[in-house]
């Protein structure tokens, strides 16, 4: 099954392609688990999808770590710059909920933090620290020590109980860490065409399988998840 190359992808540090469905954004997004990524793999995602690198957090531990929507921070600073609470983004096309865009994050041994070698650091040194066996707190100061904000690792907050309020690439490919058994954070990219648009559904099919990419869909990815959870009733997330 798709389903099951894609997490043994995941699970040996391999990239692996999500589309998620016909009727919202249409798009394939280049997936990794965030604790295998490296200079070499930034490389790779940068080179070969193209689009906006991101890196997914758990809905508990962002709240835990008072890691906000970037959205709910626009609207509290909208007392102070209205402009914020007027670009409110209420008309997502493609979707009912607000956006899981988090905060962005340059580690702080970075110089521009732009740079593949940057941005590996980045991520690959944040996600060893927020899965430390340790109380949030001190996890807090271990990112303050380490990490600046505003940087160019965008992080994506998944919505509370994934899949079920909102079925965006950040829910799937979380889904698809829990379900590896990997650190639930995935390092994620949009696969972009040379005509000015995303890469078609189809184009990436015929990549995956050209170069030996595992590549699901959302509703594989769903149906996996439901049955998951079945065997995973312990799960809260």
């Amino acid at each position: 099954m798709s389903i099951d190359k894609a997490l043994e992808a995941i699970r040996n540090g391999q990239m692996i392609l999500i589309y998620d469905f016909d009727d919202r954004e249409r798009e394939s997004d280049m997936v990794i688990a965030s604790e295998f990524v490296t200079t070499e793999k930034i490389t790779q995602i940068r080179e070969t999808a193209g689009g906006l690198l991101c890196q997914t957090m758990p809905y508990k531990l962002a709240e835990d770590l008072g890691l906000p929507f970037l959205s709910d921070v626009f609207y509290d600073a909208g007392e102070k710059y209205p402009i914020l609470r007027m670009m409110a983004p209420s008309d997502i096309p493609y979707d009912r909920t607000k956006s899981s865009f988090g905060v962005t994050i340059n580690h702080r041994d970075t110089y521009t933090g732009i740079p593949d070698v940057d941005r590996a650091l980045t991520i690959h040194r944040f996600t060893e620290l927020i899965f430390q066996d340790k109380a949030p707190a001190d996890i807090m100061v271990d990112i303050g020590k380490e990490f600046r904000a505003p940087g160019h690792v965008h992080l994506l907050n998944s919505s509370s109980k994934i899949l079920a309020n909102r079925r965006g690439h950040t829910e799937l490919s979380a889904a698809m860490m829990y379900m590896a058994g990997v650190k639930p954070s995935a390092t994620i990219c949009e696969m972009m065409g040379h005509d000015g648009h995303s890469r078609s559904k189809e184009e990436c099919y015929a990549y995956a399988k050209e170069n030996n990419v595992p590549i699901v869909n959302g509703d594989e990815v769903i149906a996996a998840w439901e049955e998951f959870k079945q065997k995973h009733p312990e799960m809260d997330v």
